[in-house]
């Protein structure tokens, strides 16, 4: 048993924060390691624009909190249409932004945002560094400790949804660097900046590739208003809603049917993991879900829980080599390949998990998310409170046998991708670690051990020494 004895005035100065979990000597003992004396606040503009104060009049990239990475340092955004805009869309982000996740299940989901014109979600805190101030780099490097988490941690407020205000966020102590060691973080944030971009170039590439061996290229859905179909084409599906019987599914399949390698259905191609696994009691598993998958095909994080604790649907084990493809409408482009730090985790039943027999897995992960591969799963999709793909119609998906020369580079160009991913998560372990160290040891122990060997991976050789990086 843990016990902290605080007394009533300072319980006072804490905004009478009576809650034991507030007083948790974990939590204690994570306060006393920065001074008080400056906080995030200090370094940060007062006021971020939001759509209700500027209304937008385009089209917009969304980013909401589910969307960013909590290992890798990358996010996602989802295109919206002018007046479609998401309930929580609210801040008008600007390239350089730090937005920080205020609810608790997602602490960790930090982004450094790259571009102009995003909107964040208004369950982000936003951090827009001052011009004279501490870089934005090293901001994104120092929200991302376990520091920062457990000081967002024991702030939280409420009880069925805890979170914590953007107020929270800004009067957390912040450990000021010097200049020497601020320029140090930068350079180490820059780098996996860097990793990011060439992780992104190799997977285009590959989907580049792909699509020229198919002769698509150029090609872009274009969604009929009406057309025809008649009622022995509705038996024959078993379907008669609209969007079903879309042109440019004909278009894609035509195109497939025509590839010169030939054709076959999905299921004739891959091996479907379909078996239930019950966790044991006493066991820890890796838990994959729809949140922990990247763009570009990339597990980004896990859940690690112990058998009872898991959610109900983690019930299907993974391999190394298998591909995740999402079985629910809103999220189909959500296809991962499981890599060997995944192997054996579980995943959703929200996916079909696949073992590709007839074609490798890169460029099953490729076909399946390149325009190709994202209509026919969204043209299969049935049901009305939660659609999606059922496993029939998932067979039926027609994909062309690429051939050997062009499979063999569409694996390196992915593997090349997955690699750079990798460097950027050695990165920001680096500079995340070395921050760390800084608040609990100081800068001379923190450079000490970047020099030992962390700063090496940006190199691409090192390897990064244990300790330090506690979140």
């Amino acid at each position: 048993m843990q016990v902290s004895i605080v007394n009533y005035g300072e319980a006072l100065r804490h905004g009478f924060r009576v809650d034991a979990e507030y007083w948790q000597p974990e939590f204690l003992r994570n306060a006393a390691l920065v001074s008080p004396e400056k906080r995030l606040g200090d370094f940060v503009v007062g006021s971020i624009p939001n759509i209700k104060s500027a209304p937008i009049d385009r089209d917009f990239d969304y980013l909401e909190i589910a969307s960013i990475s909590t290992t890798g340092g990358g996010y996602t955004t989802v295109p919206v249409r002018r007046g479609e805009e998401p309930d929580r869309a609210h801040y008008l982000l600007e390239s350089g932004d730090v937005a920080v996740s205020t609810v608790r299940p997602n602490r960790n989901a930090v982004a450094l945002v790259q571009d102009d014109g995003i909107v964040g979600s208004s369950g982000l805190a936003v951090l827009r560094a001052r011009p004279d101030g501490l870089s934005p780099h090293y901001l994104y490097a120092f929200c991302k400790t376990g520091y920062f988490v457990k000081c967002l941690m024991r702030a939280s407020k409420a009880t069925m949804y805890p979170a914590v205000s953007n107020a929270d966020v800004l009067n957390t102590p912040i450990l000021v660097p010097t200049p020497t060691f601020e320029a140090v973080i930068v350079e180490l944030i820059e780098a996996l900046l860097e990793a990011q971009e060439l992780a992104e170039l190799a997977y285009r590439r590959a989907e580049t590739r792909l699509l020229n061996e198919l002769g698509l290229s150029e090609w872009t859905a274009r969604h009929r208003l009406w057309f025809v179909r008649y009622y022995s084409e509705l038996q024959r599906a078993g379907r008669m809603d609209a969007e079903y019987f879309q042109p440019k599914y004909d278009e894609i399949a035509a195109a497939i049917q025509e590839y010169p390698g030939r054709w076959d259905r999905l299921g004739n191609l891959v091996r479907l993991n379909d078996a239930n696994f019950r966790p044991d009691d006493q066991s820890e598993y890796n838990y994959i879900e729809l949140a922990n998958v990247g763009k570009n095909g990339e597990i980004t994080g896990c859940l690690t829980e112990y058998g009872p604790d898991l959610p109900t649907r983690a019930r299907r084990k993974v391999a190394a080599g298998d591909v995740i493809v999402s079985s629910i409408e809103g999220s189909l482009s959500s296809i991962a390949l499981i890599d060997e730090d995944y192997d054996q985790a579980l995943c959703s039943t929200g996916f079909h998990v696949v073992k590709a027999q007839d074609i490798n897995a890169e460029t099953l992960l490729v076909l399946l998310k390149s325009p190709p591969g994202q209509l026919q799963l969204r043209k299969g999709c049935s049901g009305t409170i939660l659609s999606g793909i059922n496993q029939d119609e998932f067979r039926k998906i027609e994909l062309p046998k690429i051939s050997a020369a062009t499979q063999a580079r569409i694996r390196e160009q992915v593997s090349e991708s997955f690699a750079m991913r990798g460097e950027a998560r050695r990165r920001l372990a680096a500079a995340r670690g070395a921050v760390e160290i800084a608040i609990e040891q100081g800068e001379a122990a923190a450079l000490e051990w970047l020099e030992a060997g962390a700063v090496s991976a940006m190199g691409g050789g090192g390897a990064i020494p244990d300790g330090g990086a506690a979140g």
